[in-house]
Parts: C-alpha cells; sequence; structure tokens
C-alpha cells in the first residue's frame, strides 16, 4: 500500500494484545504511536470504551490531526464537537453481517419458540406443535443503512414481506424493500420489528408509548441498535399488555444493565450482552476498513464511511 514510514497517533481504549497484532499485520509498515506520547500525526484512530474516554479523545485531537478514524460504527460516544473542520469516518458496516445473522436467529428462535420447544423428559403431545414461520411475514426496519440492508437481504430469502422507514425517505437500494415514510404506519403492520438506525438526538425514545400503541399486537421486537432508541418504561407496558410478544435485545440503556432490573426479569425479554457484531471475522473487517481508507488518504482520495457530525452518524 505504500505506507512506509507513515505514523498514526492512536487512543483506543480497550484494545486486545490480539487486536493490535492483526492491526500490525494488516499494516505492518505503519508505526502505531499512542497519543500523548510524543506522537505527531495528521492522523488519530480511535476506538471507544466509555463515556469516560470522552476526554482523552478531546485532547488526543490535536492542531496537526486533519483525519480521525474510529473503529466504532456507532458515534454516539465520541466528542463530536471536537472535531471542528477534520474528516470524522468510522468502520461502518463491518460488523453488518454477523449483526444480520444474529437478527436472522432471534426471529428464527421467536417463530420456532427456541429453546422451549427442546424436551429432556416424553411431552404430553409428540409430533404437535403450534410453530410459526418467517414465509409470509411482514418485516419492519427501522433505519435502512448497512446493517438493515443485510438483515432485509437475508429475511428476503426466507420470503418476507419486508418495509423500511428511513429518514431521507429515498428509496430503497435493495430490489424487494418497500420504503414508507411513516414509522405507526410500519408498525401497524410488522410482525418482526427490527431497530437499526443510529443514535442521535432526534432518535431517543423513537419507539416511546404512542409508537407501541400503534404496534401491530404480537409482534416481535429486535434492538441491535442502541439501548436510548426505546423507552424502556413505554416497552415493559407493553410486554405486559400483550402488544409487544417478546422483545430480543442486544443492547439496552444503560449497558450493563444494573443488577435486578426488570428487563433481566421479564419472562417476554431476551438480553444479550451486546454481542450481536460478533464473528470470526468482524475485527478483521473493521481493521481492512481502516487500511483502505488510509490508503485513500494518502492518496487524496474520497474517504469511505464518512460522518456527517451535525447529523451524528
Amino acid at each position: 500500500m505504500h505506507l512506509m514510514g507513515r505514523t498514526v497517533a492512536t487512543c483506543m481504549g480497550r484494545f486486545t494484545p490480539a487486536m493490535v497484532g492483526l492491526i500490525q499485520n494488516i499494516l505492518p509498515e505503519v508505526e502505531f504511536v499512542p497519543s500523548g506520547e510524543g506522537a505527531s500525526s495528521d492522523v488519530l484512530l480511535v476506538m471507544l470504551d466509555d463515556r469516560e474516554a470522552a476526554a482523552g479523545i478531546v485532547e488526543a485531537i490535536t492542531p496537526e490531526v486533519r483525519w480521525v478514524h474510529v473503529f466504532n460504527a456507532g458515534m454516539d460516544k465520541f466528542p463530536l464537537h471536537a472535531v471542528g473542520d477534520r474528516v470524522l469516518s468510522g468502520s461502518r458496516g463491518a460488523a453488518a453481517p454477523a449483526i444480520a445473522e444474529w437478527v436472522l436467529a432471534v426471529m428464527l428462535a421467536f417463530a420456532k419458540r427456541l429453546p422451549a420447544s427442546w424436551v429432556t423428559e416424553p411431552p404430553e403431545h409428540w409430533g404437535a406443535a403450534g410453530l410459526a414461520a418467517l414465509k409470509d411475514k411482514t418485516l419492519g426496519l427501522i433505519g435502512l443503512g448497512e446493517i438493515g440492508r443485510e438483515v432485509a437481504r437475508r429475511a428476503l430469502a426466507f420470503d418476507m414481506n419486508v418495509r423500511a422507514v428511513r429518514r431521507t425517505g429515498a428509496p430503497s437500494p435493495l430490489p424487494g424493500v418497500e420504503v414508507v415514510t411513516s414509522l405507526n404506519d410500519m408498525l401497524a403492520v410488522s410482525d418482526h420489528v427490527i431497530v437499526t438506525a443510529p443514535a442521535t438526538p432526534a432518535t431517543k425514545h423513537l419507539l416511546d408509548s404512542g409508537a407501541f400503541a400503534a404496534m401491530k399486537p404480537g409482534a416481535h421486537l429486535v434492538n441491535i441498535a442502541r439501548g436510548s432508541l426505546i423507552d424502556q418504561d413505554a416497552l415493559l407496558a407493553a410486554l405486559d399488555a400483550g402488544t409487544v410478544a417478546t422483545a430480543s435485545l442486544d443492547v439496552v440503556e444503560p449497558e450493563p444493565l444494573p443488577a435486578g432490573h426488570a428487563l433481566y426479569a421479564h419472562p417476554n425479554v431476551r438480553v444479550s450482552p451486546h454481542i450481536s457484531w460478533s464473528s470470526p471475522d468482524t475485527i478483521r473487517r473493521t481493521i481492512e476498513i481502516f487500511a483502505e481508507n488510509l490508503r485513500r488518504y494518502d492518496a487524496g482520495e474520497p474517504l469511505q464511511g464518512t460522518i456527517d457530525v451535525k447529523e451524528g452518524y
């Protein structure tokens, strides 16, 4: 990639030795120097950790920095106010295939009543069940970015009807997906509602008591975006009312939920600890996106995955 001698400043939170080794393997000609340790580079690589790390990131964005790349896809924990006129990009889409597989897995688990369908002793009725199917069911996508499109591709392969609501209202880039303009209209007909939109001030508590009132009774709600998009008190009320049959939540607010939280105890809630992104190649894909952008940056070409600081994604 002709990057010999390139130095990149880093502010990388919870990087494991294995991740550092993989970065060095993919970019052996690049020197990575921790910010604040004499680093002088126009490129800053960030791995978001938690909100307490924001101050460190602000300090790392020195006057020399012209481009900041964030290994994460979501920008809700990034101090956007510190970017100024610099270019900001993220590893958008790196985890989309893994997350989409997770969404299909929990939808199938809901339809096929897993793990409740497993038996450890002879049941009252052998060979009889009232399982559901994905075929001909309606999937409602809140957001049609990288993750939404990957979910839609897989859902279409199961002969589902796929509808999506997106901020721009632009036509779907994926044939077979119908873009609708009204969130409540989509919720009214969706058997599975998948939340994939970014967390911004505009999307906070997008699913509130009003949205749940519009939802098709017995729907399955899946959130792999951010916990802030759902009013969790309103969700618990909708679960108790039966409007939401099951909520599969890979993200919650706060993370982790404190011990004894009502979402842990509710019989129709499935909480997973923000792991839908995990797959053997997600980290490699994340690093490769940065590597390609680094090549583009040094070649003066447009970067991929740039972030609109005003919009927050």
